[in-house]
């Protein structure tokens, strides 16, 4: 709506509902102008007289502190026209649109920013008849629509999955059972304007140098690098604390969270506070909400059996004693993001242009600090271990050998070259299958000679029966000493402890099987839905153990439905089912 200015102009008027929905930004506000860059917008002003062509007006648009033209962080437009030196970047510029009314003094002007404009906030004012006037703020994002933008993604089905979408899946589990996780992103929500642009102020670049740091937000390599190493708070007062050994008790376990809006709200409204605690799911997620919101197309991909390097040795050394495993040799599954981007500072005639891997969990230092990122997934799969950034580590955790040592006898048992690197998952765009994309990061490998037999399912909770099918290639029966070992392991590989350990004499070698099922069954019934209305949920568990549950809460998530999750604890208590076909569990109703 119109605006009223003091001075020369007596109205200016930004047109939001207009400009956001030509921007594709209206999901986000109708009340703030959001723009993408390389893409024109409205402005109208209105004059106390009327106004020419020739008259004199200039806009200016600033962002960041020590705003400068020759760092691309401040622009002066219009007529008469600046005389620019060569050295000065992110011009914007206008025209007077045909809606102009000039005899009237109501110019209606056509504005676009550069398309190496700096994202962010920036102040625009203009100076006519001899005065400055303040006209307001507006944000600049990047734009996937334009071709000239970096984040430029020609598949408009793309763009809507990768940009606009704001609900998908984690996959997590095991690559012989995989299973999913939905996850409300919601990078239009209430609030993520202001979130987003602080986690990019809040970043040690930016305290460092201000004004360096808003400069180089023209570019979403080094964007997306950033938001990698703020989304962890290792080394600055970034979104979230990671923890892994299940002591959870001073804030919520990762496991909790279903949305990246109630983790990005909790870090903003606590002044910058880093939110407890997140596992590289949910590093990923948030991850994902932040690029998005910036206008870079951004997917979360899983890993199963996934490497962790450490030394740039592409191995991974696992060390058995007489009883089972000692040491972590692997993750089941670890979870990044990819953003879709051209890769100019790498000078290869756009060999490497495309996705590339970030990785927000902290895993290793990338240039002293803990981000990873980005690295061209083209790279990955050539082995071009050379290429920036952090190719080499991210090799490894999809081709790295695990090497199998015998503790005491320092003897080097078996070398796997298979293993590492399977079923590399994303969902689908426009629907929620899962794509399998592990041939853009490997070549396909020969067929493994290790066969694993899955003759039943186990239940958590319940008894896991295990079978050995053993076979001797010697003449003679000779009676070996076979030492079982079960370990609890968490999906990042770290032992949580020896469940069996267990010595029989045969003569027969091991083969072993294990498989889970999926357990979360659940119906959900509703009211009829109106807008603005109450209505009531019921949500229906069977409960498939031997055992009464208790002290469960059920969270409900919902882009616009809440402003944060809704919790109900404490209000399930699931009997056990009497029968294979019949459930007890008990139903409860939630008012949301």
């Amino acid at each position: 709506s119109p605006q009223y200015v003091k001075g020369a102009l007596t109205e200016m008027d930004f047109h939001c509902v207009a400009n956001n929905t030509a921007h594709r930004t209206i999901e986000i506000t109708r009340k703030q102008l959001i723009v993408r860059r390389g893409q024109p917008f409205l402005l109208t002003l209105e004059m106390l007289q009327s106004f020419s062509v020739g008259d004199t007006l200039l806009l200016t648009v600033e962002t960041g502190p020590a705003p400068s033209e020759r760092r691309g962080t401040r622009s002066q437009f219009g007529n008469p026209s600046p005389k620019y030196t060569s050295d000065v970047k992110a011009i914007w510029k206008y025209e007077i649109d045909r809606r102009a009314v000039l005899e009237r003094g109501i110019v209606a002007l056509s504005v676009t920013p550069p398309i190496d404009a700096p994202v962010g906030k920036y102040s625009l004012s203009a100076m006519t008849h001899g005065e400055t006037t303040s006209l307001g703020t507006l944000v600049v994002l990047f734009n996937p629509w334009c071709s000239d933008d970096w984040v430029y993604l020609p598949d408009e089905g793309e763009r809507q999955e990768y940009v606009m979408n704001e609900e998908g899946t984690v996959y997590t589990g095991t690559s012989h059972c995989i299973g999913s996780r939905p996850w409300i992103f919601g990078q239009f929500e209430e609030e993520m304007v202001d979130i987003c642009l602080k986690i990019l102020d809040a970043n040690l670049k930016h305290i460092k140098d201000p004004a360096g740091d808003t400069s180089a937000r023209c570019n979403p390599i080094y964007v997306s690098r950033v938001i990698s190493a703020m989304v962890n708070s290792n080394d600055d007062q970034g979104v979230l604390v990671g923890r892994w050994d299940g002591k959870y008790s001073d804030g919520c376990s990762p496991t909790y969270w279903t949305s990246s809006v109630s983790i990005l709200q909790r870090w903003f409204q606590n002044r910058c506070s880093p939110v407890k605690y997140g596992q590289c799911w949910v590093y990923a997620a948030v991850m994902c909400t932040v690029m998005r919101f910036f206008g870079i197309p951004c997917r979360v991909v899983t890993n199963f059996q996934s490497a962790h390097d450490s030394n740039n040795s592409l191995t991974i050394d696992e060390y058995y004693d007489d009883y089972g495993l000692s040491n972590k040799p692997k993750q089941n599954f670890h979870v990044w993001v990819e953003g879709w981007m051209k890769r100019p500072d790498l000078m290869k005639g756009g060999m490497y242009d495309g996705w590339q891997v970030l990785d927000p969990t902290p895993q290793e230092k990338s240039e002293g600090v803990f981000c990873c990122g980005p690295a061209p997934v083209n790279a990955i799969l050539r082995g071009d271990t050379d290429v920036k950034y952090d190719v080499p580590f991210v090799y490894a955790e999809v081709n790295a050998d695990i090497v199998k040592w015998m503790v005491c006898t320092s003897k080097k048992m078996y070398t796997d070259s298979m293993s590492v690197g399977q079923s590399i998952s994303t969902k689908a765009v426009g629907s929620w299958k899962r794509v399998d994309i592990t041939d853009s990061y490997k070549h396909k490998e020969g067929k493994t000679n290790i066969q694993c037999s899955f003759e039943t399912k186990a239940i958590n909770g319940q008894d896991v029966k295990l079978s050995l099918k053993l076979s001797s290639k010697d003449h003679t029966n000779k009676v070996l000493s076979v030492r079982v070992n079960a370990q609890a392991m968490r999906y990042n590989g770290n032992p949580a402890g020896n469940i069996l350990n267990k010595v029989q004499h045969v003569t027969l070698l091991s083969r072993q099987g294990l498989q889970f099922l999926s357990y979360n069954l659940f119906s959900i019934v509703l009211d009829p839905v109106h807008v603005n209305r109450e209505m009531t949920l019921e949500v229906e568990f069977k409960n498939p153990l031997n055992e009464r549950l208790r002290n469960c809460s059920l969270t409900v998530i919902g882009c616009g439905l809440f402003k944060s999750d809704y919790v109900k604890r404490s209000v399930l208590r699931l009997n056990i089912q009497s029968n294979s076909s019949q459930s007890q569990g008990i139903r409860n109703k939630v008012i949301v």
